[in-house]
């Protein structure tokens, strides 16, 4: 358990009372372990000792709060969040697997979508893999907009991106975007073959 002047110190930082005293030994723990880390990897991230670090995730030890400031920044977290476990209840468990080739694919003049992790419903966002067919903005019906945020990342090929607001810009493999979707937007191949972007676009 932790002694009080390290609980006074974490909801000073802006940690959460939860009403019931926090083993920080198994915290950090299930931090290191949600990481993949072994002791050693996990006390070399935080500049500490493998004993010093063991005996902390065995309740042996309490930390100084600059042990605990050199642990929050070997996990890559905050200090409060040392101090506030994940709510239970908010974790859904929900995973959708999608082999390579079996979305649904759906074809348009100017795109071929393959949708992706079609197997989970009430989705935040909507995955899909789109094979460029248009060669010009001219073979689109005007701009393409709609609700939400998009997030573009071009996989094969090389494209265009064409936006309301911004000039053309040419995109190769490994390049991407993030942009508003409401905001007129059109993509275009300019490689021989047709390119291939990952496309995940935000819902509500």
């Amino acid at each position: 358990m932790l002694p009080g002047n390290l609980i006074r110190i974490a909801r000073e930082n802006g940690a959460e009372d939860h009403g019931e005293p926090l083993n920080l030994g198994a915290r950090v723990r299930e931090l290191r372990k949600a990481r993949g880390w072994t002791l050693e990897q996990a006390a070399q991230q935080a500049g500490l000792a493998r004993s010093t670090l063991s005996k902390i995730e065995n309740e042996q030890m309490s930390p100084t709060y600059d042990a605990l400031k050199k642990l929050a920044v070997g996990l890559e977290i905050s200090v409060p969040q040392l101090f506030t476990p994940p709510s239970r209840d908010q974790i859904s468990g929900r995973m959708s697997t999608t082999r390579a080739g079996e979305g649904t694919h759906h074809a348009t003049a100017t795109y071929e979508h393959e949708l992706l992790g079609e197997s989970l419903s009430k989705k935040r966002m909507m995955p899909y893999r789109a094979r460029i067919r248009a060669r010009d903005v001219s073979e689109f019906n005007g701009w393409v907009r709609h609700d939400g945020e998009e997030f573009l990342y071009v996989l094969t090929g090389v494209i265009k991106l064409y936006t309301e607001f911004y000039e053309p810009i040419e995109m190769r493999r490994g390049d991407s975007a993030y942009y508003d979707a409401t905001m007129g937007h059109n993509v275009v191949s300019v490689s021989d073959e047709d390119a291939t972007i990952l496309w995940v676009t935000s819902l509500g």
